[in-house]
């Protein structure tokens, strides 16, 4: 199997890549990075490019499409073609066309410039329908993709396979963390945690407000990639308010039990794409922090508050503003941060971490070996 990466930098990628060999694979990867410092392993780089720089990435893909061919060598035997998202999708089809590859396309976040009316948006979907019909398998990470994107912009009625953001299973993943040596349940500041791609304006900007109107009630921790392209400010916020504590990246997953051991409640709010993708997505973090204990703050009508909200173990923000998160915050008392934290100990182990099982379902649906259900 070829693995078509957008960002071979993103973490993501490599996870995915360790559960399809877990499934029984052979995965080489290539794909275009947007970091510095050595990969995990080895990968055919196939260029650069950046954040939020489309028209980049569109002629990054148009010097990589004459070369892709010879940059990746055709395999003995079927061959198939995993492209995650629209750029790889491109190229992938080129290749499948030419080696006569099955091809499979994973879309697991949406770009603003796909949504709306306007002619930039229409061209782009009218692109990735015709892609999309060369297609064997769609794989999805939330329902809302197919409900608020596939069909309500009528692209192809191509299968597709639903595959959360789900951490493969790890003997040593701590199932639950106890909480913060120093947070609320123990009679200190509410500590909450911000991490992993770090990407939301507005988020920042309401974890400093309300941290500012209360000096010392919270403290808030982050950790990850900020996403200087979108926040400029980024340091400058966070060292202007004591109550704000940026640490840095972490190792994945290594560290996860540890940095979730530090907090009281995890931020999944995200208003990046405020309506669209933000409001689609469940992401990862959602899984890592309740696998290691961290309460789930959520913001209602999204998609992970409906599901937070149907597991019954987070805190839910009725409004995205700045005083309904303040007023959510302030009314977890330590009873009631302790009985959430029991919800989240209680959840089922298989809704939260991909077993191996899973993963050769996965693999199997890829290859065209298996059926295609809703995992």
């Amino acid at each position: 199997m070829t693995y078509l990466a957008h960002d071979l930098d993103d973490p993501s990628i490599w996870r995915r890549v360790r559960m399809l060999r877990q499934g029984g694979a052979e995965v080489r990867v290539a794909g275009f990075r947007r970091g510095q410092g050595p990969l995990p392993e080895d990968a055919t780089v196939l260029g650069h490019t950046a954040n939020g720089r489309m028209i980049q990435r569109v002629r990054a893909i148009a010097a990589a499409w004459p070369r892709i061919t010879g940059m990746i060598p055709a395999q003995d035997g079927p061959e198939v073609i995993l492209a995650r998202n629209l750029e790889m999708l491109a190229l992938g089809a080129r290749l499948a066309r030419i080696r006569g590859a099955r091809l499979v396309y994973e879309l697991l976040d949406i770009h603003a410039m796909m949504l709306g009316q306007g002619t930039a948006a229409r061209v782009l979907r009218r692109v990735e329908a015709r892609l999309m019909q060369r297609s064997s398998l769609v794989i999805l990470s939330s329902p809302a993709f197919r409900t608020s994107y596939l069909r309500h912009y009528d692209q192809p009625d191509v299968p597709t396979l639903m595959v959360e953001n789900k951490p493969f299973a790890r003997a040593e993943t701590a199932r639950q963390a106890g909480a913060a040596t120093d947070g609320a349940e123990n009679g200190g500041p509410l500590i909450v945690g911000w991490f992993g791609m770090l990407r939301c304006r507005w988020s920042l900007g309401v974890l400093d407000q309300v941290t500012r109107a209360q000096p010392g009630k919270y403290r808030v921790i982050l950790r990850g990639r900020p996403a200087l392209d979108v926040m400029e400010d980024f340091h400058d916020v966070v060292d202007g308010n004591p109550d704000l504590s940026f640490m840095g990246p972490y190792d994945w997953p290594d560290d996860l039990p540890a940095i979730y051991g530090q907090i009281d409640v995890a931020w999944l709010i995200d208003r990046y794409q405020a309506g669209q993708n933000s409001d689609w997505l469940l992401p990862n973090r959602l899984y890592e922090g309740c696998l290691n204990g961290a309460v789930p703050v959520v913001l209602d009508g999204t998609e992970v508050g409906r599901r937070v909200s149907a597991w019954d173990c987070g805190v839910l923000v009725p409004a995205p503003d700045a005083d309904a998160v303040a007023v959510t915050l302030a009314s977890l008392s330590p009873e009631t941060l302790a009985a959430r934290r029991a919800a989240v100990a209680d959840l089922p182990r298989d809704a939260l971490e991909m077993d191996e099982a899973e993963c050769r379902h996965l693999t199997a649906a890829i290859c065209g070996a298996g059926p295609v259900a809703a995992t």
